[in-house]
């Protein structure tokens, strides 16, 4: 995997994917940017929900369950000093679909969590790490 990170201007950074793709990243205005983009560590915390939503929707589907959405919602406590990494990291996973079964969500959330997810397994080395989820039938 690789990926290039290029100063823009003041406080703004432009990253390039190695699979072709851009991302505009911006200091907070206390350093000097001027909140056209997310903050790097904001992208860092949905760079794990994503992962993480990705692996309950690909379990759920593997599993044959009529699964329709999927939404990871993430709260994070920082630390107060640096290097200001997650402390306290909580997904609340929001899965839609027709007939979903509790354990089949709570399985899929707890394989996410424990093997798959390498951005959330790797943030829970500094961070505490929870979750819970809500099935909503469509």
């Amino acid at each position: 995997m690789e990926c290039s990170v290029k100063w823009v201007d003041d406080a703004t950074f432009l990253a390039s994917t190695g699979s072709g793709h851009f991302v505009t990243m911006e200091g907070a205005a206390d350093a000097g940017g001027k909140n056209r983009a997310p903050r790097p560590m904001e992208l860092l915390l949905a760079g794990a929900g994503g992962c993480s939503a990705f692996d309950v929707v690909t379990i759920l589907k593997r599993g044959r369950h009529a699964v329709t959405g999927c939404e990871a919602q993430l709260k994070a406590e920082r630390a107060e000093t640096d290097p200001k990494v997650f402390t306290r990291i909580h997904y609340h996973f929001i899965v839609r679909g027709k007939a979903l079964k509790r354990e089949a969500v709570e399985r899929a959330v707890s394989l996410s969590a424990e093997k798959y997810c390498s951005a959330s397994i790797m943030l829970g080395k500094t961070a505490e790490v929870t979750h819970d989820f809500e099935v909503v039938e469509d």
